[in-house]
């Protein structure tokens, strides 16, 4: 099932897809594996893993400080990509991105990030300070390992760039909704269903939208222009600090509200 396949299942429902992100070890990795467990039981239908990283520039505040948390406990992309493998091999079927700077995977290199990837059971990458331009090898080495590519296209991204972007991804394109860093914002940028337009025209691709949706009247409004609303710091927030099963509670809590809001789109 390729990732268009897995948010097309939400269509029946009449809603749009919900893409769920969680830093992976935060608090540690027994707790995300409950955490993707519960979200996917509460309609996520996509889980992005955020691979813990020491200079988080695209990310705001919130995935900042959980960053830091999963480090100071030692969690590398190893780490991660063997909890996900025992989450497979338990029986966990929802689709997984794994979400990740640059850095940790060019530590392994194309091939062996691409063959660790797909031995885990993950369905796609998005490396985020990846450019386009430079995507071959990676792109090529994922896809015969049977793992997607995720692109980012941004507000600022050209014409030119955004169909070199349509090229080089797997079944979708992640769109950035507005400059700067992550994190819930109280608005959704003006003239936003315009430019998803552009994009998908461009890229030919279905999108998933991230960066500042904050929870379920942000996720309602975004999603009739987009294939898949991607939920990070609402969501990263909303289990800081807890036990894990408090986190969970309150996870499944906003996960209900956010699929809700998708629902009567």
């Amino acid at each position: 099932m390729t990732l268009a396949e897995a948010l097309a299942r939400a269509r029946p429902s009449k809603r749009s897809g919900f893409v769920a992100f969680l830093t992976a070890g935060d608090p540690d990795l027994r707790a995300t594996a409950r955490y993707v467990s519960a979200l996917r039981s509460e309609g996520a239908d996509i889980v992005e893993l955020g691979i813990p990283f020491s200079d988080p520039v695209a990310d705001g505040p919130v995935i900042q400080a959980a960053a830091e948390r999963a480090l100071k406990k030692g969690t590398r992309l190893l780490d991660v990509l063997a909890a996900l493998r025992r989450l497979r091999a338990a029986g966990e079927r929802v689709p997984v991105i794994l979400f990740s700077y640059l850095n940790p995977a060019l530590r392994l290199g194309a091939e062996r990030f691409a063959r660790e990837a797909a031995a885990a059971g993950a369905q796609g990458a998005l490396l985020v300070d990846l450019p386009a331009e430079s995507a071959g090898p990676w792109r090529r080495a994922l896809a015969r390992a049977g793992v997607e590519l995720v692109l980012l296209a941004s507000p600022t991204t050209s014409d030119e760039r955004l169909r070199l972007i349509g090229d080089g991804s797997g079944s979708i394109v992640y769109y950035v909704s507005r400059e700067g860093v992550t994190g819930a914002r109280r608005g959704l940028p003006p003239g936003l269903a315009e430019r998803l337009a552009r994009v998908r025209r461009l890229t030919g691709k279905p999108l998933i939208v991230g960066f500042g949706v904050c929870g379920a009247d942000q996720a309602r409004r975004l999603a009739p222009f987009a294939a898949g609303v991607v939920v990070g710091s609402a969501l990263v927030r909303a289990a800081a600090g807890k036990s894990a099963a408090a986190g969970e509670r309150a996870l499944r809590r906003l996960a209900k509200d956010i699929v809700r809001g998708l629902s009567e789109c």
